[in-house]
């Protein structure tokens, strides 16, 4: 029950997370003119474990949105290639030469950047609000239907009665174990080390390194971060953990090393990589989308891409249902889950069989792992890889309108 100090909030659409997933969504629904409220738990988007790449169909999709020359104006940077250094060798991994849409690169912004534009672009709309700071505990249930959410905010506790819940929390999702949706998933076999190493002047390193292990560099401006692959379970934070990453460190890049060399335990943090999805994305009233209905590895930088796609599907598909004052019934609900499984199942299943490639670099005298012997031999397959990852397995599209006023199917389903 609500104390006098509750606030209540009634919306079309609730979405539960403010990140990729749930900030696309809220502003393809603001636009369409509908009522959307996005809860995010932190005051800000500062996080150290975002991903920083914006793939080519993302981009294309804030072009729908006419949003893509804000971005062109943030302090971005591209890539129309991945390349791997292999012991001095350069492997091309994916190209984006040749794709089908009007930027052909893989570009790097900061998230928390991204996000900032995709919510100063939401908020322009009327029925658009962003609630920082408030984290979601609950859901309210009327006769068998999810039909809000419950929370607290600095001001008190909080009620958002909504005719959609949207659950964009991610993989640690409080919400979706509230209404009995669990994940299944297979055991990882590599985590990842994350940290931050100093920049120099006109200092500059391949994207993926590899030698004993693998490292990936990308450059946030002033700093960079790094990414450096491990056999699942193997880091278990002590000193002599970091003395042994430096040494990997220093083998494969002598600089890199060097700079690694005064880290310390509290730097470096671990990302425990998990792949896993649910077997019903939904309960009636409620759709989990993004990182909450399957969780990605960091191989290909794809979940990003992924978790967008699915709040392009969403928005298109249960749109026309919030536009007439509706609720989307359990049969919309389940036209989404269905629309977007298939990539999901593809996009994992490449992961998994990335893992033992990525994972074989951890010995420096490992030959080149068999799929990186094939795509030397034939060069021309990175157009395929560069198509996997710049679009992915099912590219989703905005129309003029995401949302038929005229209550006709979405566009280009």
């Amino acid at each position: 029950m609500l104390n006098l100090m509750s606030t209540r909030i009634d919306t079309d659409c609730v979405i539960v997370g403010g990140g990729p997933a749930g900030l696309m969504l809220g502003l393809i629904l603001a636009r369409e003119g509908l009522d959307v409220t996005v809860v995010e738990k932190h005051a800000d988007f500062l996080r150290d474990f975002r991903g920083d790449t914006i793939h080519p169909s993302t981009q294309q999709l804030l072009g729908d949105l006419g949003l893509l020359d804000e971005f062109l104006a943030t302090a971005h940077s591209d890539m129309d290639r991945v390349t791997l250094s292999w012991h001095g060798t350069e492997l091309t991994l994916a190209d984006f030469s040749h794709l089908p849409t009007p930027r052909r690169v893989m570009s790097f912004l900061p998230q928390w950047d991204f996000l900032d534009l995709l919510a100063e672009a939401a908020i322009r709309h009327p029925g658009f609000r962003l609630l920082r700071s408030t984290r979601i505990h609950d859901v309210v249930r009327e006769a068998g239907r999810i039909v809000g959410v419950t929370g607290a905010d600095a001001e008190g506790a909080i009620e958002i009665r909504a005719r959609l819940v949207v659950d964009a929390s991610g993989r640690d999702s409080q919400i979706r174990e509230a209404v009995g949706l669990t994940p299944r998933g297979v055991a990882a076999a590599m985590d990842v080390l994350w940290f931050r190493l100093p920049k120099g002047p006109d200092e500059a390193y391949p994207f993926i390194q590899a030698g004993a292990g693998m490292i990936i560099t990308i450059d946030r401006g002033d700093f960079f971060q790094i990414a450096h692959v491990i056999p699942a379970g193997s880091w278990t934070g002590t000193d002599r953990d970091v003395a042994r990453m430096t040494r990997r460190l220093m083998s494969i890049s002598p600089r890199l090393g060097a700079s690694a060399a005064g880290l310390r335990t509290d730097d470096v943090h671990l990302l425990r990589v998990r792949l896993e999805r649910l077997h019903r994305w939904y309960v009636d009233g409620m759709l989990c989308i993004g990182d909450a209905a399957h969780a990605m590895s960091p191989a290909g930088g794809v979940g990003i891409n992924l978790a967008i796609q699915d709040a392009v599907a969403a928005a298109r598909i249960l749109g026309p249902a919030l536009a007439h004052g509706g609720r989307p019934r359990r049969a919309d609900l389940r036209r989404v889950q269905r629309r977007r499984t298939w990539p999901t199942l593809v996009t994992q299943t490449v992961q998994r069989a990335l893992q033992g490639p990525l994972l074989s670099t951890s010995d420096a005298d490992a030959p080149l792992p068999p799929v990186l012997r094939v795509l030397r031999r034939h060069p021309a397959l990175s157009r395929l890889t560069g198509r996997f990852v710049g679009l992915g397995a099912r590219p989703e599209r905005l129309g003029r309108r995401a949302v038929r006023s005229d209550g006709a199917a979405p566009l280009r389903a």
